[in-house]
């Protein structure tokens, strides 16, 4: 990947969101639940004050609200600081 985040950000892509129906109706994507999960995919190097613990690879639980969104190479990504990730997921 040729997107590197400066400092204690991360670049985060999103699990899908989950195809949900209601008694046989397809819910429409805008009102699905955003996913609070995903894979990190590239780290910045951390700052003098906070050490990078995040790597590449990592699946990462993150808060609901947590980050930008980003469209890099037409993929849908989430930029945020490592602080917003909240835990890492086994």
């Amino acid at each position: 990947m040729n997107l590197k985040p400066l400092a204690d950000r991360v670049v985060i892509l999103p699990a899908p969101a989950e195809e949900k129906t209601v008694g046989g109706i397809i819910i429409p994507d805008t009102v699905k639940e955003k996913p609070l999960q995903g894979k990190v995919m590239a780290v910045g190097h951390g700052t003098k004050d906070e050490e990078m613990v995040l790597k590449e690879g990592d699946n990462v639980l993150y808060g609901k609200y947590a980050g930008t969104e980003i469209e890099y190479e037409g993929v849908k990504y989430l930029i945020m600081r490592q602080s917003d990730v909240l835990a890492v997921l086994g």
